[in-house]
């Protein structure tokens, strides 16, 4: 994967706590404005390094056939969403239905000879008591009990073998997943050992990325990560844990990490390329809310007001969203004043000037 040399590095945050940490707050009940005004700072938050990542299936395996059988149905073919427990195929049970037969006789025959030498055994241990046998005629009923009883436990692991053997003949999903491909036809004899289905899970997902050399430490050290569908998604998927090769490709000095996503359907599928956000550190960031923001075509801006109370619109050059805030990357400075509400401020803007021009 040239996820290095095509990669695209961006910083990105988000908060590390869920207060807005926003202060001079007035209510537009005591305020001289018709809308709430704020005092923007800058506030601790954590930088992001991102990266291409590939999406791969945790669970994907390829289904054997335990017995042998000629396929008389399948139930799913490839590309198909299969139930954890359904059944993919089924296998003649001729031969195994007679084995279990065969096997049931032989333990119905081996508990009807051990009853008998369990009442015999009783008998001869009476007489041998009164002393009316010897003690050999006594050992000798104590050592068929004892062989009845071995082959008695021989006969029943028979039956499970053969119930074992007849269940085989039906192949059912070890997990809920797709199948991706099928490597037997219908009519088809099946032998021990033979692939049969291979589906892998979308239930449980990780996707699989490099970090170069030069930021592998802070990865490690932090150890947080966030997987999104596009570049320009704001809702990441945290990741529940991050494993790391302990050595690096010696021709790209990179690192290979799994990122471990929580289980669910999270809109990711096996083979697609997706972006993850490794933490790298922490810095000071300026955020405003973002219903603060107002959109005028292409310009970004907020109503300031400054200290002798005059509310104008200033242009601003706004960065990713991290939630209900915005990150301001050039326009505004830590300490001034915005409106909360820009339609409001348009109005009274226009009020205050339409008044002045009376």
């Amino acid at each position: 994967m040239e996820a290095v040399s095509g990669r695209l590095t961006r910083i990105g945050q988000w908060l590390l706590g869920g207060c807005l940490l926003v202060c001079g707050c007035l209510s537009a009940a005591g305020s001289q404005f018709p809308f709430e005004v704020v005092t923007v700072e800058r506030r601790e938050v954590i930088s992001e390094q991102i990266f291409d990542a590939l999406v791969e299936a945790v669970h994907q395996s390829t289904v054997s056939a335990e017995t042998s059988g000629r396929v008389i149905e399948i139930n799913y073919d490839v590309d198909d969403y299969v139930p954890k427990g359904a059944v993919l195929l089924r296998l003649t049970d001729t031969p195994q239905q007679a084995d279990l037969k065969q096997a049931s006789a032989s333990l119905a025959e081996a508990e009807a000879r051990h009853r008998e030498a369990k009442a015999r055994h009783e008998r001869v241990q009476g007489l041998f008591a009164k002393k009316l046998i010897s003690k050999q005629e006594s050992d000798q009923a104590a050592a068929d009990l004892k062989a009845t009883a071995a082959r008695l436990q021989l006969a029943k692991g028979g039956v499970e073998k053969a119930r074992e053997e007849l269940t085989q003949t039906v192949v059912r999903a070890p997990f809920s997943g797709v199948v991706v491909k099928r490597h037997v036809e219908l009519g088809e004899t099946a032998n021990p050992g033979q692939a049969l289905m291979t589906g892998f899970s979308l239930e449980k997902l990780r996707a699989v990325s490099v970090v170069p050399q030069s930021l592998i430490e802070a990865v490690r050290l932090y150890g947080q990560a966030q997987v999104f569908n596009t570049l320009h998604s704001d809702q990441g998927i945290p990741a529940e844990r991050l494993t790391f090769t302990p050595y690096a490709d010696p021709h790209t000095h990179t690192f290979r990490v799994r990122i471990s996503l929580p289980s669910g359907d999270h809109g990711l599928y096996p083979g697609t390329f997706v972006k993850v956000a490794f933490v790298t550190g922490k810095e000071q960031r300026l955020l405003i809310p973002a219903q603060a923001v107002a959109y005028r075509s292409e310009v970004r801006g907020v109503y300031v007001v400054d200290e002798s109370g005059r509310v104008s619109l200033r242009q601003v050059r706004i960065g990713r969203a991290l939630g209900k805030d915005i990150e301001v990357l050039a326009g505004l400075s830590s300490g001034e004043r915005i409106a909360l509400d820009p339609v409001r401020a348009a109005v009274h803007v226009k009020e205050t000037t339409r008044r002045r021009g009376a």
